[in-house]
């Protein structure tokens, strides 16, 4: 449940004009309104921390605005309407609510599914929250900037033709009706897959016929896609040599406190999950499917549902002889730990949250001897600077996506908070800076993180690493990270890296050529054809809320999708009637 007043990166944006109306004010109401039993208390607690935690809090504003004093401020009828269908009450006409979804661009989801029970019970929660007292300092000279990205996005003339090569079975009869995810292949062969946040991985088979390769909702009694947003079935990555070992890993979500975790937060912070990384043996790599136990490798406790562990990749680029071959990258977010106010988390190598891992999956010298840490790891190489050994780079809220290009750089495309979203040149033991910065302005997230300032002359600043290309939200509201083009079927994509906005749908591209550390590289702006006639993904999925993400076959062919509707499309030079 999402009360949100920030930025639209997940799916969960449950009740966000309510913040509004409490920053105006509105109609008091008395206490015997809400339940005041303590059970009624400790259930809404429990709903609360699956559904809302993700984006919201009572202490600050982060992904949502914080919700301590709502209560005492917003109509509870209101709270109550939106909660249950918060869609309706925008199209009623409200006037906060209308314009929140024109700035945002998005419904929030109903929670018609709660009971009435339920619902006042997380009422009750709420209003035993009262509203945090004011950090800022008395004397703030700081001046926020109401438009960080004065320039817009690049239109280009560049047009690609796209081609409907399947649809992928709902997973769910409310919106939306997907949540695929991530779309790769087997190295060596032409075998695509693609993964269904809530559970379903399939190989895409004689004329991309989806067909069920792994299903955890099978395979693992513990296996939850809640809240929403990122958790589920987060991504998968075949090993090199799957063909001779048939290995490849998973990561997916389970209840707190389902393991012990092995990398575990402090008693004092909520967990709400588990991120769980397992490998895979198919006996016959051929054509067989998966084993039914899958080998734990490690697990990673989360405060919240959002910014997990969404992306887990090898570098397709490397040889046998090379020492990056055969090593798992593993992006893992700040586990939402910054917008409930503990920067500890992912502040700094000292912990995972917040950083790139890479790891040898077929290794023993972990701490818990299920994976190996390869030596060339800075802080192996290091170990005086006090980071992790298995961080390969940190200073990341939400790392997304992770590519390498034709030059073997690594590239990794990191959503934002609540203004700015940007895509990194990674290189080993740089800090990208968060929680201090979001792309190259100063944020303050302890005070309010809904508002970005001009970088300090300080001189932590002169050690972060800034993004190589950046767009704010007046653009779109969370980057889908995307790939090299290296097809051969629209050469005009030659040399471009090819991403996207995953909310509004928009597709972006920036040169290869332009991307240097310490510059800016200019983003641009490209259209999509069905059968010749221009069209968008708004337009072709049938929602405002697009969930755009983008794939790669093994020839370098690139493939979108949208969660929305659940189809896949092909990019090709021109129309195949």
């Amino acid at each position: 449940m999402d009360f949100s007043k920030s930025t639209v990166t997940g799916v969960l944006f449950c009740v966000f004009t309510i913040g509004m109306i409490s920053c105006n004010g509105g109609a008091k109401h008395k206490d015997r309104e809400i339940l005041t039993e303590q059970s009624d208390i400790n259930q809404g607690k429990v709903l609360f921390m699956q559904d809302c935690s993700a984006c919201h809090n009572f202490h600050q504003d982060g992904i949502g605005p914080q919700l301590g004093g709502l209560t005492r401020e917003v109509p509870v009828d209101y709270i109550r309407d939106m909660i249950i269908n918060a869609q309706s009450v925008i199209e009623s006409g409200n006037e906060r609510a209308t314009g929140l979804f024109e700035e945002y661009q998005t419904y929030m989801p109903s929670f018609a599914m709660y009971s009435e029970e339920s619902v006042e019970q997380v009422i009750a929660y709420m209003h035993t929250k009262p509203a945090p007292e004011s950090i800022v300092p008395e004397e703030d000279t700081l001046l926020e900037l109401q438009n960080p990205i004065a320039s817009e996005i690049r239109i280009s003339d560049l047009t690609v033709n796209l081609e409907f090569v399947t649809q992928i079975p709902e997973s769910s009869e409310e919106k939306p009706r997907t949540r695929i995810a991530k779309l790769d292949y087997i190295p060596g062969t032409d075998r695509l897959f693609i993964s269904d946040l809530r559970g379903k991985l399939y190989e895409l088979k004689h004329g991309y016929k989806p067909k069920v390769y792994l299903d955890f909702n099978e395979e693992r009694s513990d296996f939850i896609p809640k809240p929403g947003l990122a958790t589920g079935l987060g991504s998968f990555a075949f090993h090199p040599d799957f063909l001779q070992n048939g290995l490849f890993y998973t990561t997916h979500t389970e209840p707190p406190q389902s393991a012990d975790a092995d990398f575990s937060l402090d008693d004092s912070l909520d967990v709400t999950l588990q991120w769980v990384l397992t490998e895979w043996k198919v006996a016959d790599p051929s054509k067989g499917k998966p084993d039914h136990e899958g080998r734990e490798m490690l697990r990673i406790d989360m405060m919240t549902g959002v910014h997990g562990v969404q992306e887990i990749t090898f570098d397709p680029n490397a040889r046998e002889d090379d020492p990056e071959y055969g090593l798992l990258h593993i992006c893992v977010g700040d586990g939402g730990s910054v917008g409930k106010g503990a920067l500890q988390v992912a502040m700094g190598p000292a912990q995972v949250w917040g950083s790139i891992i890479r790891i040898d999956p077929l290794g023993s010298n972990s701490s818990n001897g299920q994976y190996g840490i390869p030596e060339t790891n800075p802080f192996v190489q290091n170990d005086s600077l006090g980071g992790t050994p298995e961080i390969y780079a940190y200073g990341f809220r939400n790392p997304h996506r992770l590519t390498w290009d034709q030059d073997n750089r690594m590239l990794v495309s990191d959503i934002g908070q609540h203004r700015v979203e940007e895509l990194n040149l990674v290189e080993p033991g740089r800090d990208y800076g968060w929680p201090r910065v979001e792309g190259t302005f100063l944020i303050r997230p302890l005070i309010d993180m809904s508002e970005v300032y001009k970088l300090p002359d300080e001189q932590w600043v002169r050690e972060v690493t800034f993004p190589v290309a950046q767009y704010d939200h007046d653009q779109g509201n969370a980057i889908s990270g995307g790939f090299e083009y290296t097809g051969s079927k629209v050469p005009e994509l030659k040399g471009k890296y090819l991403f996207g906005d995953i909310v509004r749908g928009r597709l972006f591209y920036v040169e290869l050529t332009d991307l240097k550390l310490g510059q800016q590289a200019p983003v641009y702006e490209w259209n999509v054809a069905m059968a010749g006639q221009l069209t968008d993904l708004v337009l072709l999925s049938g929602s405002t809320r697009v969930d755009l993400r983008l794939g790669r076959d093994s020839r370098g062919e690139m493939y979108l999708f949208t969660k929305a509707d659940g189809k896949v499309y092909r990019m090709v030079a021109e129309p195949e009637m």
